[in-house]
């Protein structure tokens, strides 16, 4: 599994996903907000397979998981340490 640190993430490498509730989505970098279980459970609905995402969440744990499931379906997807 790709990993980078918040502080390597630059707009210029793809599109920057938080995966926290609605309710605590605070944006950075210019994030957007999406739900993980939205995300694996229909993926094509959601992402482009011809860019990259970058997830991230408080505790790391849904962007593990979303990035495990993403990179067996072929998407390019990394995750991003807060």
């Amino acid at each position: 599994m790709k990993s980078i640190n918040m502080s390597e993430y630059n707009p210029s490498l793809g599109i920057l996903v938080s995966l926290e509730d609605k309710e605590d989505f605070v944006s950075m970098n210019g994030s957007i907000n999406m739900d993980a279980d939205k995300i694996t459970s229909n993926p094509s609905k959601y992402l482009d397979k011809n860019k990259t995402y970058y997830f991230y969440c408080r505790r790391g744990t849904r962007s593990r998981r979303v990035v495990q499931i993403l990179g067996v379906y072929g998407y390019k997807v990394v995750k991003v340490t807060v």
